[in-house]
This record gives structure tokens, C-alpha cells and sequence, in this order.
């Protein structure tokens, strides 16, 4: 049974926080196939597809990031071990997530293969970040 004073036992992770890191992940996903697609195509309509996908998917991230680093603060010290990974995931995410923005400012095909590369990573962070954020706070879990 779960400790009803526990903060573990909240009843997992908020909505609104579950919907802002989860809707990165599609994005960062989206903006790796069109830079997979540029690449197999050479059609530059495709990174034009991928530096918006990766905008907005640093624009979820960064929300949940900050939502993160909130509830990071005010949780009790005991338990921030598997919590504070997360947030170093997604913050490791968007910081390449970032960087992959900036790559993907260049002319068309100046940014391959960097820019393939980082949305591949990016992505794979954004995925660990996604995996640990849904198996980080769940209700009754043992102390």
C-alpha cells in the first residue's frame, strides 16, 4: 500500500506534463525521417519539413523541461534519484535538439550528414527522456 503523504503516491505524472513530453517525441521522430528523406531524395522541401518539426518539438520539450525542473525542486530529496535522470534525458535532449536546430539553419545540403546524425540521437534522447519521465513517478511505489 501506498503512503497516501508520500509524494510518490500523487498518482503519477500530470496530464498536462505526460501531453508536453510526449507530443516531442513525434516531432524530434518526424524531423528524423525527413532528414532521411532528404536525404534519400535530395528534395529540399524535406528540410524544411524537419527545422519546423525540430522547432516545435523544442517547444514541448522545453515546456516539459520546465515543468521537470519544477516539480525536480519541490519533490522531497529522498526520492530524486530516477526523477533527476529524467530531467538530465530531457535536457540532454533539448540541448541537441537545439544544436540539431542550428545545424539545420544551414543551406540545404551543408548540413548532411550532421544534421541526420543529430535528429537520429536527439530522437533516441527524447525517447529515454519519454520512458523515464511515464516510469518515473507512479503511485505506490516502494521507498
Amino acid at each position: 500500500m501506498a503512503d497516501k503523504g508520500s509524494p510518490l503516491a500523487r498518482g503519477g505524472i500530470h496530464p498536462i506534463h505526460a501531453f508536453l513530453l510526449a507530443a516531442s517525441v513525434p516531432l524530434f521522430l518526424g524531423a528524423l525521417l525527413s532528414d532521411w528523406a532528404y536525404s534519400s531524395t535530395y528534395e529540399i522541401q524535406w528540410t524544411n519539413f524537419a527545422s519546423w518539426l525540430v522547432a516545435g518539438a523544442l517547444v514541448f520539450a522545453g515546456f516539459a523541461l520546465l515543468w521537470a525542473l519544477i516539480d525536480l525542486l519541490r519533490a522531497d530529496r529522498s526520492w530524486r534519484g530516477t526523477p533527476l535522470i529524467y530531467f538530465v534525458a530531457l535536457l540532454a535532449a533539448w540541448i541537441v535538439g537545439f544544436i540539431d536546430a542550428l545545424v539545420h539553419a544551414k543551406d540545404a545540403w551543408a548540413k548532411m550528414p550532421e544534421a541526420l546524425i543529430l535528429s537520429f540521437i536527439v530522437t533516441l534522447l527524447a525517447v529515454i527522456a519519454l520512458w523515464l519521465g511515464f516510469s518515473t513517478w507512479r503511485a505506490g511505489d516502494a521507498k
